[in-house]
């Protein structure tokens, strides 16, 4: 501590009027607040490895001098063990979301808020940080690799699997087990996984903007794995609906800096993640709660467990792996795994929540039914164009049709001799309605809701979507009107969407990028 004052005094030219110990986290390091007379403060870090602190120091000063949002080191010490950096203020994301972490995770909309506000800054620093980094500097290793993936996977088994006592075959596991890491390190990602990416590792300043700490064990890997760590953390309790909404913020943010896969890969590719993951923790809860007997990490074992059902769901083509698979089904079936229901509890800030259903079921009611196309994905959207006289084209999905717009208050080149046998698929109709414009601007609106449309519909593993324009004769304006939207959507979302121009009698499919 002497050492760290010193480097304090050394930096700032005075003693410091008070020193504050903080409280730690998981691992070794100690964290000070130093306050200045003028009540500034810097924080102090002693670290107990000097390889550990000189990998946070380069890459903070590299991710500092690409502009992202983390603290500034402002000094170190001749052997590394310490250094000063700072003061990121004393409100962490894991502090602000408190209410619905304890309310078994119903967040209100102010924290769900600061959910979206911090998955989507994350593709920054994985995408831009990586650029220009060297990764040699890294701690204990410079990439996500598969010998890595083994230990992780062999941490699970032998200090969460066996511990349980359920009865498995050694050999035939770790056979999956390297079919699972490979799969996993299969794919050449230049990016920084920042391993430890939790609520407690983001900080917020004045106006709820996240600032990123302790990337000390970060390294060249898949953005997905941050991901799955952050949004899958088991004593979060995020609900379905709030992680596929998350999930989807940082896919979108994840454009910005990168050509990204389509959204059926991505999202397969996360579930490989996810799996790891939920795996890796569990071995970490075994070790600190079974053999530590720490309490806290046995308490996080049942949400562990739950996520780990969720999926055992999810299409087994995902996770072909049919030893570990079968194996991980009989763990989630042990009866000291058994799924309990707890009532919910009550948040302190009087956000409303109930502890059962609003509705009394009646035993004459029968079974609750289901709509047909809920979160069986992926979309497919259809796009008509047809003539009003002829009537409005039928949804051939029985849902019962979709947005049906109406092109007539838009000016019509079949009013004029040259494009009467020509439709709004021929360069000189689509010429006369571009240098009109109005169909432009009714265009315009029409993206507007389509893309939100389309946007919520993914969201909710909805299958079909339709939209259809209406003109007088379905030649030229609905025909320009489907085509262009229909381009529009697969072009954005890279979705299947089917064509028809049905007075026309032309039909076109593009398929899912």
């Amino acid at each position: 501590m002497q050492k760290l004052t010193k480097l304090y005094v050394d930096y700032k030219g005075e003693e410091p009027v008070n020193i504050e110990k903080l409280p730690g986290a998981g691992s070794n390091r100690q964290y000070y607040r130093f306050v200045d007379k003028n009540g500034g403060t810097i924080i102090g870090v002693i670290g107990t490895s000097r390889d550990e602190n000189h990998a946070f120091v380069y890459m903070d000063n590299h991710f500092s001098m690409r502009k992202l949002p983390v603290p500034k080191v402002l000094a170190v010490s001749d052997d590394e063990l310490r250094y000063l950096q700072t003061d990121l203020g004393h409100s962490s994301l894991f502090d602000a979301i408190k209410g619905g972490r304890e309310a078994d995770g119903r967040y209100n909309q102010k924290e769900q808020q600061l959910l979206i506000k911090t998955i989507r800054e994350l593709p920054k620093i994985q995408i831009e940080g990586a650029r220009e980094m060297d990764w040699t500097i890294c701690y204990p290793q410079p990439e996500f690799d598969k010998d890595g993936v083994l230990f992780d996977l062999n941490y699970f088994k032998y200090c969460f699997l066996k511990a349980t006592g359920l009865d498995f075959h050694e050999l035939k596991l770790e056979a999956n087990f390297r079919m699972f890491a490979k799969d996993l390190t299969s794919e050449n990602c230049d990016s920084f996984l920042y391993r430890d990416f939790q609520a407690r590792n983001i900080m917020l300043d004045e106006n709820d903007n996240p600032y990123f700490i302790d990337f000390q064990g970060g390294r060249r890997g898949p953005y997905y794995y941050d991901v799955a760590s952050f949004l899958w953390q088991a004593s979060a309790k995020y609900s379905f609906k709030l992680r596929r909404k998350l999930v989807y913020e940082y896919y979108n943010s994840l454009k910005n800096y990168i050509e990204v896969p389509s959204e059926r890969h991505f999202v397969e590719r996360l579930s490989l993640f996810v799996l790891f993951r939920t795996l890796q923790v569990l071995g970490a809860y075994g070790f600190r709660g079974y053999f530590e007997r720490k309490k806290h990490f046995l308490n996080s074992i049942p949400p562990a467990m739950d996520n780990l059902r969720e999926l055992l769901k999810l299409n087994p083509d995902i996770f072909p792996y049919p030893y570990m698979m079968d194996m991980l089904k009989k763990l989630t079936e042990m009866p000291q795994f058994s799924h309990v229901e707890e009532p919910a509890h009550n948040r302190a800030d009087g956000y409303k929540i109930t502890d059962s259903n609003v509705y009394v079921a009646h035993s004459q009611d029968g079974p609750a039914t289901y709509s047909s196309y809920d979160d069986k994905g992926p979309l497919v959207v259809r796009v008509n164009s047809f003539s009003f006289r002829k009537g409005i084209p039928e949804d051939p999905t029985g849902n019962g049709g979709g947005y049906v717009f109406d092109c007539r208050s838009t000016h019509n080149p079949g009013r004029y001799e040259p494009y009467k046998k020509l439709t709004g698929l021929d360069e000189p109709v689509i010429r006369f309605l571009e240098d009109d414009g109005e169909i432009l601007t009714f265009l315009e609106d029409v993206y507007k809701l389509a893309d939100h449309h389309v946007m919520r519909y993914i969201q909710r593993g909805f299958t079909n979507l339709m939209f259809s324009f209406g003109c007088t004769g379905g030649q030229h304006r609905s025909v320009y009107s489907a085509q262009h939207l229909a381009e529009h959507i697969h072009e954005k979302f890279g979705i299947e969407v089917h064509v028809n121009h049905r007075e026309q009698n032309i039909q076109q499919i593009l398929l899912k990028k």
